[in-house]
């Protein structure tokens, strides 16, 4: 920097000197510019470029030392595996669609998570040629992790079935596609025992994306 500016004031008093009106001979402005290199700046040059070579290699380091994609996610927790599932759900195969519950607090709220396959069974008809999980049975998944929170102990008891009552309010974001997880979170709203109807609300999401939504109205009856 400091050499630049030296360069540039010495080109610049030349102009004005050529421009004015002294009485110095044209001879004198015209000499050649003669520019020092003192042991000082040589050596400042030769640590910059030692350092630009460092920096540049820095970044083939870092990436040698980076986590491998395969340990950067942690797995889904287990608050309830598949078999704790199916001693509360009264569903079977082809139609229970949870297959573990990551979260849950009694009597509120539910989260669960239902693994996309392409071995699911609606596949093949939905559609041959790409397959689709029908919002229908993402709103039955749905349905069925607030069933996991209304048949626990400190809400109707697990010796219940429920129904559906209605369903209000739901919209479908974006496709489901075989190879994703659905994560499903259903919370109580409101719950009048006397009459067996509860109303939740849930959301749905792919990879923190929200794909379906809504109000569910469900009624609880004994076996």
């Amino acid at each position: 920097m400091a050499l630049s500016q030296s360069i540039f004031s010495t080109l610049t008093s030349q102009r004005v000197f050529e421009n004015a009106s002294f009485p110095f001979p044209s001879s004198m402005l015209k000499q050649p510019l003669v520019v020092s290199r003192s042991p000082s700046l040589s050596t400042h040059f030769k640590k910059a470029r030692n350092s630009f070579i460092t920096n540049c290699a820095t970044p083939e380091n870092d990436a040698k030392t980076e986590t491998p994609i395969e340990l950067r996610y942690p797995a889904f927790p287990t608050v309830m595996d598949i078999n704790q599932i199916r001693q509360i759900l009264p569903h079977r195969f082809p139609f229970l669609l949870v297959d573990r519950v990551i979260e849950y607090n009694p009597g509120v709220s539910a989260v669960a998570i239902k693994n996309v396959t392409i071995n699911d069974n609606f596949f093949p008809g939905h559609f041959p040629e790409r397959p689709i999980m029908p919002g229908v049975l993402m709103v039955e998944a749905m349905a069925q992790v607030g069933g996991l929170v209304m048949l626990q102990p400190e809400v109707g008891g697990s010796k219940q079935n429920f129904f559906f009552a209605g369903i209000d309010k739901v919209r479908f974001r974006k496709p489901v596609v075989a190879g994703d997880t659905l994560v499903m979170r259903m919370t109580l709203i409101k719950l009048q025992k006397r009459f067996g109807i509860a109303k939740m609300e849930g959301k749905a999401y792919v990879g923190g994306d929200v794909v379906c939504e809504g109000e569910f109205l469900m009624a609880t009856g004994s076996e």
